[in-house]
């Protein structure tokens, strides 16, 4: 089967298209998916460089997310058959830790995401978990099946579980044009809020209002938390929803009201920002850590995506063996949405 694997860490160069052998399943409890798409994340970037803080057999196939037919399943395999069309939960865990025998494998302390320590979705077949198999919502595409569980699972735990998102509220969506924060802008819309984003690019913020964004801001030309006080009467947003990190911590913290909730999963402006821990606690805000969800957040998720309708925002779509190109656009942040690669027709 043809395969993008590295074969050493480093840049796209590193990311080699080429014949691989085809996996086998060594546990009644795996299946082989036939993939159809695969999408990009952050993440792969990250394993292609070795940033991500943990060793991986080379040479590796990379790609968290993927759609497409289950081609065989072990004996134990119950909730998906050959020839179903399935999206992949990315973790997995132990099964036997406290946090796995409590739905929380995502937190597991041996956790397994798909193309980080297993290979992963830039190939014609991959195996994973049978339990990690679950039915494509109706009406979606593959090129759409394969863009949102890593990102839609993520904002999912964000806004639903534990922002508590309402109708009506105001939410502050950072750095609009990623997947994650085009997630989270069709969420919180479909959820009933008020949304505002911030870009440096004003393409983005007009194409964010377009996907029924409320409000853009030019963090470029003007304070993002001014700017947001001026727009709310002075009185702050209920979310922010931040996955910048670095200089923009402060400013998030600051755009929100009394009693608001900031949620974080990613600090791509730099880990350690400064904090001034007084804000937090005379203003009782709340602070929220997430990465990822639960397999019963997930089957929410999926109920919600096929009840609203909710598809996610496609930017590109390349093929393949131009994994490369596709990974250089997304380093370069000139993608508004989720860049697809096309394995089969």
């Amino acid at each position: 089967m043809k395969a993008v694997r590295i074969h050493e860490h480093g840049g796209v160069e590193k990311l080699r298209y080429e014949e691989v052998e085809e996996p086998k399943l060594s546990s009644p409890t795996e299946a082989i998916v036939q993939l159809k798409t695969a999408s990009l994340n952050r993440i792969d970037l990250r394993s292609r460089q070795g940033l991500t803080g943990m060793e991986i057999s080379l040479p590796h196939t990379l790609g968290v997310d993927g759609a497409g037919i289950v081609v065989e399943a072990g004996e134990s395999v119950h909730n998906a058959r050959k020839g179903d069309a399935v999206c992949l939960y990315p973790p997995s865990g132990c099964g036997r830790c406290e946090f796995c025998s409590t739905d929380r494998e995502f937190m597991c302390v041996h956790l397994q995401v798909l193309g980080e320590r297993t290979q992963g979705t830039y190939a014609e077949y991959v195996k994973v978990p049978g339990a990690n198999c679950f039915p494509i919502p109706p009406g979606l595409f593959f090129e759409e099946a394969a863009a949102f569980p890593l990102v839609f699972i993520t904002v999912w735990r964000m806004l639903v579980t534990n922002a508590e998102l309402k109708p009506g509220e105001d939410v502050l969506i950072l750095g609009i044009g990623g997947g994650v924060a085009t997630a989270a802008l069709q969420l919180a819309k479909q959820m009933g809020a008020h949304v505002f984003v911030t870009s440096s690019s004003d393409e983005k913020l007009e194409m964010a209002k377009n996907w029924g964004a409320d409000h853009g801001i030019n963090y470029l030309r003007s304070d993002f938390a001014k700017e947001v006080r001026s727009l709310t009467g002075k009185r702050g947003v209920d979310v922010v929803v931040d996955c910048v990190g670095g200089d923009s911590w402060v400013k998030s913290l600051a755009a929100l009201v009394k009693g608001g909730r900031l949620v974080t999963c990613g600090a791509t402006a730099g880990a350690n920002p400064q904090t001034d821990i007084r804000r937090i606690f005379w203003n009782h805000l709340k602070i929220f850590g997430s990465s990822l969800g639960s397999r019963e957040e997930f089957r929410q998720l999926l109920g919600f995506m096929q009840a609203s309708r909710v598809r996610p925002i496609i930017d590109q779509i390349f093929p393949l063996k131009e994994a490369a190109a596709a990974q250089r656009r997304l380093e370069e942040g000139k993608q508004f949405g989720k860049i697809v690669l096309q394995i089969a027709e």
